[in-house]
């Protein structure tokens, strides 16, 4: 089959791979139908990540159809769609039962491995690394689910590939930053970065009972976007003066009563104090200016979130949080948790998470679309691909 592979940094080939087969008698193989590119693949792909090898398949974001079921899965049959989650997770360890699926017990065969730099090991995912179990990841002709019968989702009558395939990822990420905000009605959410978890965190908070919700970014098309799902914005890039004299104006001087980092470790700055700062004592390899300018906006007592991915120790503005007495919620996303309320949505008309995409491909238009996802050309949003 075709997939999309890993070949070192900014290298990325559509190459002939092994078909898939089932290995487990809880597995199931999909026919991938739609898959898409993530900003978390964009991390792999710029070399940020330890842990890939050549010739690894990509992509975590992925539904299909079902077209072999191991001996042992009565959940899924031949011909069923289904939208896959990111995290791979047993379904019976502790953290499973308690619905904390990113931090199963069980799936990471790298676990102990991992341990070592974690303390603990945490849940198996799709394309993303040896150190979480070198599973072949999505953007591929053909993808083996492990644990089948606890991760994929059927889908509706009725429904696309376009308005469903973000279940796997995006959508309940989004959805979990604004659950982590500790949104309360009435309530000012600042989000840095209006990529696409951030723009399914903006609609999330409006969905929660935001009132206001403040957009950051610098991308033209992210941010016409973000004002399309409700938000205010803000082009930091045309920001004279420093980012925080902006916010407050912006909200009276009360400052937001939660803010979701949806940035990471690749931020770029706006030439602050912090950022400056933060040059000079730790260069530039993982990025944490969105995290702490987060630190800063944040009012005292307030929360902040943080979907945003890192990778290892970053210099954080500790004596600022500690002293505005702030809360940080984090993690990988519990995708199992959320994906039937949010089908729900979806069914119900709530939302159409279709309005992300703004470029379909082959999978042979993939190494061209890394570079030009990465490089944030051509309008590029969100890519969605259709092996």
């Amino acid at each position: 089959m075709k997939a999309l592979c890993w070949q070192g940094k900014e290298k990325i080939r559509c190459e002939e791979v092994p078909d898939p087969e089932i290995q487990d008698g809880r597995d199931a193989i999909i026919r991938v139908t739609s898959c898409a590119i993530c900003g978390s693949d964009l991390h792999l792909y710029g070399g940020f990540v330890p842990g890939m090898k050549h010739g690894d398949v990509m992509g975590h974001e992925t539904m299909g159809e079902v077209v072999a079921v191991g001996k042992d899965n009565k959940k899924l049959k031949v011909g069923d769609r289904v939208v896959v989650p990111f995290t791979i997770s047993c379904g019976d360890c502790e953290f499973c039962k308690r619905q904390l699926f990113s931090l199963c017990e069980v799936s990471n065969p790298a676990g102990a491995e991992q341990a070592k730099t974690t303390g603990y090991p945490t849940a198996g995912l799709f394309g993303y690394t040896h150190m979480y179990g070198g599973f072949p990841g999505g953007q591929a002709e053909y993808l083996r689910v492990p644990f089948a019968d606890v991760g994929p989702i059927k889908v509706p009558e009725g429904l696309t590939d376009d308005q469903v395939l973000f279940l796997s990822d995006i959508f309940p990420t989004g959805w979990m930053a604004a659950e982590n905000a500790d949104i309360k009605p009435g309530h000012t959410v600042l989000v840095f970065g209006c990529g696409p978890v951030g723009q399914f965190a903006i609609r999330s908070a409006f969905m929660m009972g935001a009132e206001r919700v403040i957009a950051i970014d610098e991308v033209e098309e992210r941010l016409a976007m973000a004002e399309a799902g409700g938000a205010e914005t803000i082009d930091f890039s045309a920001v004279k003066g420093e980012l925080q004299d902006e916010i407050l104006a912006r909200t009276n001087g009360r400052g937001p009563d939660s803010v979701i980092e949806a940035v990471g470790l690749e931020s770029h700055g706006s030439g602050s104090l912090i950022e400056k700062t933060q040059e000079a004592v730790a260069g530039k390899m993982e990025r944490a200016y969105a995290l702490n300018q987060a630190i800063v906006a944040c009012r005292p007592g307030g929360t902040i979130s943080l979907p945003g991915v890192f990778v290892g120790g970053v210099p954080v503005m500790m004596g600022a949080f500690v002293g505005k007495g702030l809360t940080l919620k984090t993690g990988q996303t519990h995708v199992q948790r959320y994906l039937e309320p949010l089908m729900r949505k979806i069914e119900a008309g709530e939302i159409d998470p279709s309005f992300l995409i703004t470029h379909k491909i082959r999978l042979e238009d993939g190494p061209d679309m890394y570079k030009t996802f990465q490089e944030k050309k051509d309008g590029c949003v969100k890519i969605v691909i259709n092996p």
